[in-house]
């Protein structure tokens, strides 16, 4: 049985962007931007995971396939992994996405991926606002 990905609805955002945050860095990132009470953009939809590596090419798709316009990682500096290489993987995993993305006649800036440290909610926030810039500039995806 196929499972499907539920996207909630925001109040006010037509779009939806499905980001995966590494529990180490990121989601502490984010922890701590909320805790700031910086608002993210409404089309963010958070999943927290135990480490990007563990993110595979098929959940980016299926966010996609599911409903979300955009889809992103977010996890620890390069060179930084709490499991040692697990960002490496993610950056192969979202370049291989990308590619296949391209190959259908997708725009593959649909998919990307952020680094950054734990203490650093700006380069959260900023991450975010410029997935939401990016997936707000370009066409609703089209599905059949």
């Amino acid at each position: 049985m196929e499972e499907r990905i539920e996207l909630p609805e925001a109040e006010g955002a037509e779009r939806k962007i499905v980001g995966f945050f590494c529990r180490e860095c990121a989601y502490a990132a984010a922890d701590a931007t909320g805790n700031a009470r910086v608002s993210l953009p409404p089309t963010i939809r958070s999943v927290l995971v135990p480490c990007t590596g563990r993110v595979s090419p098929l959940h980016l798709l299926k966010a996609l396939a599911d409903g979300a316009d955009g889809v992103y990682i977010a996890g620890c500096l390069v060179g930084q992994c709490h499991y040692r290489e697990g960002n490496l993987y993610a950056l192969d995993r979202i370049e291989f996405a990308r590619a296949l993305l391209e190959s259908v006649g997708v725009e593959p800036e649909r998919v990307r991926m952020f680094t950054m440290s734990a203490a650093d909610s700006p380069k959260f926030v900023e991450a975010a606002r410029k997935m939401h810039e990016t997936i707000s500039n370009l066409p609703p995806l089209q599905r059949k």
